[in-house]
């Protein structure tokens, strides 16, 4: 009788800790689920945005500011060297002020692919996964690019309130951080901004 009691105590012992466990591991699926959410309509909702950079590759700093259109990127980069690039989806330009070059390339064939991914791609973190650490939310992103490189990108956040503030690029070896700040949320831009031509037309 003594052991069928310890049987029944110790059965409904362990099933009370399912039950905790279980709820647990929900929980954090759903907090989990909920941040990646919060995250990808926050960059869904970068539109008419603007935010200035610094951008370091491990061997160069450059710094910049960064326009957020409904379907193009537009980066400025100011130090060392002025250039505009201009990103859509399948067209960008790159223009050189000091020596007023510019080129026109497709961007899934360079390494800037993952400008344009993040802020106007909205499936691309469909398949990423989400941490929270220290009051930032991390959104992660592991795959292999169009020339067979495998690549990590991070987009982290200020949590409360959610604030973008640094994406970390590694492709194969190479590793870009953007730190970003300044951010205006509510920029008007002129019908020609996003437009791939060279700006000396436009003048």
């Amino acid at each position: 009788m003594q052991v069928r009691d310890m049987f029944l105590k110790n059965k409904k012992y362990l099933f009370n800790l399912l039950i905790v466990f279980f709820y647990l591991f929900a929980f954090k699926l759903y907090s989990a689920s909920e941040d990646k959410v919060d995250a990808l309509n926050y960059l869904g909702s970068l539109s008419d945005f603007s935010a200035s950079f610094l951008q370091n590759d491990g061997e160069n700093l450059s710094e910049g500011r960064m326009y957020i259109g409904k379907k193009r990127i537009r980066a400025e980069y100011f130090l060392p060297t002025k250039i505009l690039i201009i990103l859509g989806e399948n067209k960008a330009m790159y223009y050189d002020y000091e020596l007023e070059e510019d080129e026109f390339f497709n961007p899934k064939n360079t390494n800037a692919w993952f400008f344009y991914d993040i802020f106007r791609n909205p499936i691309f973190f469909e398949d990423g996964k989400t941490e929270v650490k220290n009051n930032q939310l991390i959104l992660e992103k592991r795959g292999v690019d169009n020339e067979g490189k495998e690549f990590v990108i991070r987009v982290l956040f200020e949590k409360s309130p959610l604030v973008l503030r640094r994406v970390e690029v590694e492709i194969n070896d190479d590793i870009l951080v953007l730190s970003i700040y300044n951010h205006n949320y509510n920029e008007l831009f002129d019908k020609d901004f996003f437009k791939l031509i060279n700006p000396r037309l436009l003048n």
